[in-house]
């Protein structure tokens, strides 16, 4: 998902948070704990030398396979834009993956109509990047979004959900009727799996709680510094 570099902006010009900036200030740290866990044992493993630092290693085949799509998305051969430099055995998970995808993006039938959308609700002052607008074999406008993970997450389906309010907030003439999908792209082997969900009214309640509560956080740690 691209973001803004200038970040998101309301009409008024002041800026505002984006929707994984908000998830993240409420988000389970779980998934941060067993990072630097594993980030430990590189330590010890003499293959970096700090917290935060990164293996110099190839890129994924989850993340190569999620550019495949991308390029595929951009009218782009996704075979000879993305694969210059990677060993042959990512080269080969990328690809498998990259054709389950194309296969179930067949078989359903989905036209993908707008990729990459940047917008902002001025109702709830946030932003966020929607990857993907499609129209199902019904008809039915669907959100998409694209994953490269070891997992599917709670945050998954409140960013969704949040990306269901700002489309709709800004195409109130074009609501989501077809449900949402989920692709996701394991980040070893490029397993490719897909979730949908018809509806996330739970999801929004949670993600509009989360919008209140992140200002009122702000001002709480204003207050004890």
């Amino acid at each position: 998902m691209a973001r803004p570099k200038a970040g998101y902006r309301c009409s008024d010009g002041k800026q505002v948070p984006g929707v994984t900036t908000i998830i993240g200030r409420f988000k389970d740290s779980s998934a941060l704990l067993y990072w630097a866990f594993e980030q430990g044992k590189s330590c010890e493993r003499g293959e970096i030398a700090k917290l935060y630092d990164k293996r110099d290693e190839a890129a994924d085949a989850g993340t190569l396979a999620h550019s495949m799509v991308e390029a595929h998305l951009d009218g782009l051969d996704p075979y000879a834009v993305c694969m210059d430099g990677q060993p042959d055995e990512i080269k080969r998970a990328a690809r498998l993956g990259f054709e389950n995808y194309l296969a179930w993006s067949t078989n359903n039938h989905l036209e993908v109509i707008h990729q990459e959308v940047p917008l902002v609700s001025e109702t709830h002052r946030f932003g966020g990047c929607l990857d993907a607008i499609a129209i199902d074999a019904n008809g039915n406008l669907c959100l998409l979004d694209w994953k490269t993970s070891n997992g599917v997450y709670a945050d998954y389906i409140l960013q969704l959900a949040a990306y269901k309010i700002l489309w709709e907030e800004n195409h109130p003439d074009a609501m989501i009727t077809g449900g949402f999908h989920l692709s996701r792209f394991s980040k070893e082997n490029a397993d490719f799996t897909h979730h949908f969900w018809a509806e996330l009214e739970d999801a929004l309640r949670q993600f509009l709680l989360f919008r209140q509560a992140y200002d009122i956080d702000k001002i709480l740690k204003k207050r004890v510094r």
